[in-house]
């Protein structure tokens, strides 16, 4: 209520006229502190109209929260079924001696792991494509939602989880390398580890670079 109380007082200021160094002083001699004085005046923006004119404000909503929650999971989804789906293939592919036994365990658990990547794709992949298509379409028609801070936090975690894990990825070439130990079958799966995390991280650093280039916000 004291936000809105210093809101009103300077938005009702500015329409009379005041200037804001007046403005300013009056509230810290009132007992505001300089920071929240800066902070209620910075959301009005000086014009030729003679009044107070609002900035836009980010703002957090709900719904909004909820849609970029499931976004993001069913990335994990996505991500994780594919990655799993690739690396079993690649085991088919160049199979390793030490797999094998007279059980044939190895084959079992690539079997269950196929099938559970693909159902994880089937269910997720195109849940995850309608939602970010929905997303991004109420974006365009509301360029207001650039503004939501869920989106703007969400994005960039998942540019942090992303570059960590290039990051990661490099390290462990690189020490594979090192320690003699870089076969095809490795050298293949660090790759597709590279090209999920790198696909996430160019799609989301373009997202958050075109929000923050439509981003009103002083």
């Amino acid at each position: 209520m004291a936000n809105h109380t210093l809101d009103t007082f300077i938005r009702d200021a500015l329409n009379r006229g005041e200037q804001r160094g007046r403005i300013s002083s009056a509230l810290v001699a009132a007992g505001w502190t300089p920071k929240e004085v800066d902070a209620a005046l910075d959301d009005y923006a000086t014009t030729d109209l003679g009044m107070a004119v609002p900035k836009p404000r980010p703002y957090v909503s709900a719904r909004e929260a909820f849609l970029y929650l499931v976004l993001f999971i069913l990335l994990g989804v996505v991500a994780w079924n594919l990655g799993s789906l690739l690396f079993a293939l690649i085991d088919i592919a160049i199979p390793d001696e030490l797999d094998a036994g007279p059980y044939d365990y190895a084959l079992f658990g690539r079997d269950f792991q196929i099938r559970s990547a693909i159902a994880g794709l089937v269910v997720g992949g195109p849940l995850f494509a309608w939602l970010a298509l929905h997303i991004r379409k109420q974006r365009r028609t509301n360029p207001a939602m650039q503004r939501s801070r869920v989106r703007k936090w969400l994005t960039y975690a998942t540019l942090i989880i992303a570059s960590c894990t290039l990051i990661g990825d490099a390290i462990g070439l690189v020490y594979n390398f090192l320690a003699g130990e870089l076969s095809a079958r490795l050298v293949l799966k660090l790759l597709v580890i590279a090209v999920l995390a790198g696909g996430v991280f160019f799609y989301f650093i373009r997202d958050a670079e075109e929000g923050d280039a439509n981003d009103q916000q002083a």
